[in-house]
């Protein structure tokens, strides 16, 4: 071989990733021990040298935090929700006000994202931030702390104490959605969202509208609870087979402002008028839900401080300071899709 001898060149010889090559060079548990021992045997037939300089995130500091975003899968990997790219600007700001720099990359859940970060100089720490399939990833976050790695995550607090969540309170941003509608006269409720263990976000937004309905001693219909993931898209299909079964509701709390959008539309093109027919209540006050039609009313994250706060938090498990899980109030902002202005008409 003419040039000096890469990670590269040897996971083309060995027919693996070169993150497999990094994590066999280091005997990694991670790599099965035939595994790495062909690796490490094509290595000195190339006289690889490791870069004595690199070592794995316990041991050496690069100065540079890792985002890793997972996101509910779409057909069109281009789009990313607007509420992520706002979470995405305040943790790249209060990184930089640390001093660090940061690493983001967006992930699929099959990948092997779960070690790629910890056996490698890439970063001293991992911030995840998404709404992807909590069941999926669940293990993954087993195998990070198995590893001693540096990482929170945004979202529901995990069942694993020692996995570290900062979050929102949406339980708390559920229960002032309904009752805000409630206060309007609404008692036909609708909730557009995955309800299930798989999203604990959507889960437990859900479990605070019904909080807020029983409170009122308003029947609590199931039936009328419809899954969504995070997109327009899944709003308007969900909305549409709403409105195909029959089901009466001048009430839709969606999980979240994408979902509330694609709902809106589904229901005009059906020639059901909002608010007056049916109230619309989000969740995220994404930037483009004041310039819906009409402009949304939804429950707001303070993305600002959650970014503060997330970047903090891995800070904290890095110098081995003290840290916990925290959850954030959410807010209501009122606008005209929920009918503030309107009488409520009987439901459909």
């Amino acid at each position: 071989m003419a040039s000096k001898a890469t990670s590269i060149d040897i996971a083309y010889r060995a027919g693996v990733s070169q993150s497999t090559v990094s994590r066999a060079l280091r005997n990694s548990p991670l790599v099965n021990l035939e595994t790495r021992q062909r690796i490490q045997a094509i290595a000195k037939e190339l006289n690889y040298k490791v870069d004595k300089n690199a070592s794995n995130l316990r041991t050496q500091n690069s100065h540079t935090l890792a985002l890793l975003l997972c996101e509910d899968p779409t057909n069109d990997d281009s789009l990313i929700n607007p509420f992520f790219l706002s979470m995405l600007g305040s943790i790249t700001r209060a990184t930089a006000q640390q001093g660090y720099d940061l690493l983001v990359s967006f992930q699929q859940l099959s990948s092997d994202w779960h070690a790629d970060y910890e056996d490698s100089n890439k970063a001293d720490g991992i911030i995840l931030l998404g709404y992807g399939d909590y069941m999926d990833y669940e293990q993954k976050l087993e195998r990070l702390l198995a590893q001693n790695t540096h990482f929170v995550i945004w979202g529901a607090e995990h069942n694993n104490k020692s996995v570290l969540s900062i979050g929102c309170d949406n339980h708390q941003g559920g229960l002032i959605a309904t009752e805000h509608l409630i206060s309007l006269g609404r008692n036909a409720f609708a909730f557009l969202g995955d309800a299930s263990s798989h999203s604990p976000e959507f889960r437990d937004r859900y479990l605070g509208h019904v909080k807020a309905l029983q409170t009122a001693n308003i029947p609590v219909d199931r039936t009328k609870q419809v899954s969504a993931i995070s997109t327009e898209s899944s709003g308007y299909d969900a909305a549409m087979v709403l409105i195909a079964q029959g089901a009466k509701f001048d009430a839709i709390f969606a999980a979240s402002d994408l979902i509330a959008i694609g709902a809106i539309r589904a229901l005009k093109e059906k020639g059901i008028s909002v608010p007056e027919q049916v109230a619309v209540v989000g969740y995220d006050d994404i930037p483009v839900a004041s310039f819906a039609n009409p402009p949304l009313t939804t429950i707001k994250q303070n993305t600002q401080l959650a970014g503060e706060i997330l970047v903090d938090s891995v800070l904290k498990l890095i110098r081995g300071q003290e840290v916990s899980a925290q959850l954030i109030p959410t807010t209501l902002v009122v606008r005209s899709s929920c009918g503030i202005d309107s009488a409520p008409l009987k439901p459909l």
